[in-house]
């Protein structure tokens, strides 16, 4: 059982992301994969939540020990009388170039999946500060725009899969350290399993986990925090572009008129952004967006995608004809 302190610290997290204690009858799905982290989460849940919980682990299959850490986080599960299942990924083709990514996303369909399947809406991963700042560094060395470097997100949902509801995504020890996760499974006695991948300097982020540890005037907590900050930042931003959005667009038939004339350059970038949006068209990768931005601000057309903008005073957007026809 995790320090009286630190579950109450839990209890407050959850319930901040989700606007009230969890119902009597709400079920809440931990993610686990065997790791000190998310093994943390499991033990700080089940002492907040008691039988609420339900755990899932992703075995990937693209490792020989997956299967066994699998059953190693259902053994931990049984123990403490949590409901488990293991959730045993396939490939059509098992992936060999940008393979975390892919897992990534198979991970979170299988997730959701089952979540639907059990009728769970919550889903909580271990996400924590570290974690937060790793991802800062990386987007920052990409280039990243303001969304990017705001990092991963406290809640958001997941998109419904194959019709079925949506599940909210949780973060609740988003502002916890690395350090005080390990310290909950050690004082429970569980030695978590250590994933190799972690130590491996092939992957981006291994090597942003290294420099955070071996720069010391780089403290991770602070980075993290920098993270909020521009996240509050972005969330603002989203706020003036809705705020001003009805007197700034019009509908003309099926095409939208957007007046971008005196914005600043971000909230033109959001404008389009949204225009994409309310019309129903994919949204624009950020090379794309930029060269259509050029365009209109140039008083020229330009098309990306589904799409044909028109710059000038006013921008106009409208759904381009197929290719080889003119109207």
């Amino acid at each position: 059982m995790p320090p009286d302190a630190a579950v109450q610290r839990f209890r407050g997290d959850l319930e901040s992301l989700i606007g009230r204690p969890l119902g009597a009858d709400e079920r809440l799905a931990i993610a686990v994969s065997g790791g000190a982290d998310s093994l943390a989460l499991l033990l700080l849940a089940h002492a907040a939540c008691g039988g609420r919980i339900s755990a899932f682990t992703v075995d990937h299959g693209l490792r020989p020990e997956s299967a066994g850490e699998a059953r190693f986080v259902g053994e931990v599960c049984a123990r403490l009388g949590v409901a488990h299942d293991s959730l045993t990924l396939t490939w059509a083709d098992r992936p060999s170039a940008n393979i975390q990514a892919l897992a990534r996303r198979a991970r979170y369909r299988a997730l959701m999946r089952s979540c639907n399947e059990r009728g769970i809406g919550w889903l909580a991963t271990a996400h924590h500060a570290d974690d937060q700042a790793e991802t800062l560094l990386l987007r920052l060395a990409r280039g990243s725009g303001l969304a990017g470097l705001s990092g991963a997100r406290p809640a958001r949902a997941l998109s419904a899969d194959e019709g079925g509801p949506a599940v909210t995504l949780l973060r609740p020890v988003l502002g916890w350290r690395r350090a005080e996760l390990g310290a909950i499974v050690a004082a429970a006695g569980i030695a978590p399993i250590v994933d190799p991948s972690n130590a491996d300097m092939r992957y981006d982020r291994t090597r942003a986990r290294r420099l955070l540890g071996e720069t010391p005037w780089l403290d991770a907590g602070r980075v993290a925090a920098s993270a909020g900050h521009l996240a509050q930042a972005n969330d603002a931003l989203d706020w003036v572009v809705d705020a001003g959005w009805a007197g700034r667009t019009r509908r003309e038939g099926a095409a939208l008129r957007v007046d971008a004339e005196g914005l600043p350059a971000e909230l033109q970038r959001r404008f389009v952004l949204k225009a994409f949006a309310v019309l129903g068209a994919d949204a624009p990768e950020g090379p794309g967006l930029d060269r259509l931005l050029a365009e209109l601000r140039a008083g020229r057309i330009g098309t990306l995608g589904t799409l044909k903008a028109t710059g000038g005073e006013s921008w106009l957007f409208e759904f381009a004809p197929p290719r080889g026809k003119t109207g």
